[in-house]
């Protein structure tokens, strides 16, 4: 009973200290350990957002993946990170968060509730469109652009990430 009992207690401790890892991490410490979003972790320091988005929140930040950003017209990214671009720099990044905790439940429901159409409005000031396609959420943006939500309720102690497949564009 012993030898089953030490390798069951081992688990469990690891599972509830991962957990409460989980939920000390904000939306940028999530980011930062996503290799996934080495892009949009550079963005977001050479746009100085990193304490703001480490603040209280709660926020729901739709993340493009490096691949979202590889999408956009070659050179964009890296003009984007020059200092004299900062402030359109902060303007697309500031679009892609929402102030809130919507978790996926929460934007199924405004969607089923709008009659397959949600707005929600960016602290950038600008909406996106969030509908449903083929059992995924899709996200328009002003310029008409979509992007796929590809994963979902990335739980952060200041809100929530999900993580999106192309980057939207404000006006």
């Amino acid at each position: 009973m012993k030898k089953i009992l030490k390798p069951v207690l081992v688990a469990l401790s690891l599972i509830f200290t991962g957990f409460a890892n989980a939920q000390t991490s904000d939306v940028v410490d999530i980011a930062i350990s996503s290799k996934d979003h080495t892009t949009l972790v550079a963005a977001v320091k050479a746009a100085d957002l990193v304490t703001t988005l480490k603040g209280k929140g709660p926020f729901t930040v739709f993340a493009p993946s490096n691949s979202a950003f590889d999408k956009l017209p070659k050179g964009t990214v890296e003009s984007l990170l020059k200092p004299e671009s900062k402030e359109a720099l902060v303007k697309l990044l500031t679009y892609h968060v929402v102030s809130g905790n919507l978790k996926a439940s929460d934007v199924l429901a405004a969607i089923k509730a709008g009659k397959g159409k949600a707005v929600v409005k960016t602290v950038q000031g600008e909406n996106l469109i969030a509908t449903l396609e083929n059992g995924k959420v899709i996200l328009t943006d002003e310029k008409g652009g979509k992007a796929v939500v590809t994963a979902t309720d990335l739980t952060a102690s200041n809100g929530v990430v999900h993580v999106i497949d192309s980057a939207v564009m404000p006006k």
